[in-house]
């Protein structure tokens, strides 16, 4: 049984979510909160199991709420909200705070309840089963990433040669010098190149992992980043402009074929499927695409991840928490090309589904907490 608190300032809105959850077999409403304030009090007295979290309410948001809620007693959480919609801005920061999924209110106010009730009732399923715990306060510091040192350069040295003028009875050779800089310059192995890739796929609970990585990597770490994080329409763009403003590294929504960048993170728009194709001169660029959804996801990980295995050892894979198993089967695919793979341990993960998926298969070339994934990414780009 999953003991649900309901909170929301609209008494319609309370009664429509109870009425709701309340005729489900496993679900039990044990309180409403008409305010954050009433929401803090009431999920340290009830201790429910699931809580339902409206973004806009008096005496105290709902954002101001779920930051209390979840450092001094976390929970699951999902945003039922009308501003989850409209408000794309304060659901990223709902999520970053550790809610685990959000449900957008149909035009607004909740009138049309019919069409998202099997939405709310699976994400509030999902979410009683999430792991979730306090929302990190420190500031992430970025790895720095140094360039592998490569072989010194041979010294150049003045030399001595002697000059052929025949064979003169009694005369010494003539020497000739000849400056190091007429000499030809040696070959050695150049510095580190863009020609790596990352690619990431996370899904349930995949805006704080996010957070927890992309805030670590560094500004010139020598390769692009393409990320596929299942998200309706509308909210991709909030994520990466939040993620952009609070790490070293750049970060933007992808756009349709711009070519991938060195020290730039791209992600995927919602509802648009994320593929990477190359370019001539050994570049790559991106492929944005509306083609129907892939285990019912666009953007989908698998599509990304079956399009960047062409790339064999120069692709650094790294599949995140969410629900369900999108990603493994391109995964298999990496492998198969020799590219290399990185997997979220289950412990740090808020759903154990998708990499679970990958290490079962076993396609995981390494499995790291949540906050060593930043670490091995940069890692494994140096080899």
């Amino acid at each position: 049984m999953i003991r649900v608190l309901i909170a929301d300032d609209s008494a319609f809105m309370r009664k429509v979510l109870s009425d709701l959850l309340g005729s489900q077999a496993d679900f039990q409403v044990v309180g409403t909160a008409i305010n954050g304030k009433d929401t803090v009090e009431k999920v340290k007295r009830l201790k429910p199991d699931l809580l339902t979290l409206d973004v806009l309410m008096p005496v105290m948001s709902g954002l101001d709420a779920l930051e209390i809620i979840m450092d001094e007693c976390p929970l699951p959480v999902v945003m039922i909200s009308s501003m989850t919609q409209e408000g794309a801005d304060a659901t990223i920061k709902a999520l970053a705070l550790g809610a685990v999924d959000f449900v957008g209110k149909a035009g607004g106010p909740i009138s049309k309840i019919d069409t998202i009730s099997e939405e709310i009732l699976s994400k509030c399923r999902g979410a009683a089963t999430a792991h979730v715990s306090k929302t990190p306060t420190s500031k992430a510091t970025p790895i720095t990433f140094v360039q592998p040192k490569q072989p010194d350069p041979p010294v150049m040295r003045r030399i001595e040669v002697r000059r052929k003028t025949g064979y003169v009875p009694g005369k010494k050779p003539e020497i000739v010098r000849i400056p190091a800089a007429n000499l030809p310059k040696p070959s050695y192995a150049p510095s580190v190149s863009g020609k790596k890739l990352v690619a990431i796929g996370t899904s349930t609970g995949g805006p704080q992992a996010l957070q927890a990585v992309i805030t670590r990597l560094p500004a010139n770490l020598p390769c692009g980043v393409v990320i596929v994080q299942h998200m309706p329409a509308g909210f991709t763009k909030s994520l990466a402009e939040r993620l952009d403003s609070i790490s070293e590294i750049a970060v933007k929504e992808a756009e349709h074929e711009e070519i991938i960048r060195a020290g730039q993170v791209y992600i995927a728009p919602g509802n648009y499927h994320l593929r990477v194709s190359g370019v001539a001169g050994g570049g790559k660029k991106i492929v944005i695409s509306q083609e129907p959804p892939v285990g019912n996801h666009r953007p989908a990980v698998n599509v990304m991840f079956d399009s960047v295995a062409q790339f064999g050892s120069d692709l650094v894979s790294v599949i995140m928490t969410g629900m369900g198993a999108d990603g493994c089967e391109g995964m298999r695919k990496i492998k198969a090309n020799g590219g290399y793979s990185i997997a979220q341990d289950e412990k740090s993960c808020v759903v154990y589904g998708m990499p679970k998926a990958v290490v079962d298969a076993g396609l995981a070339d390494e499995v790291r907490p949540l906050n060593k994934i930043a670490e091995a990414i940069v890692e494994a780009v140096k080899r």
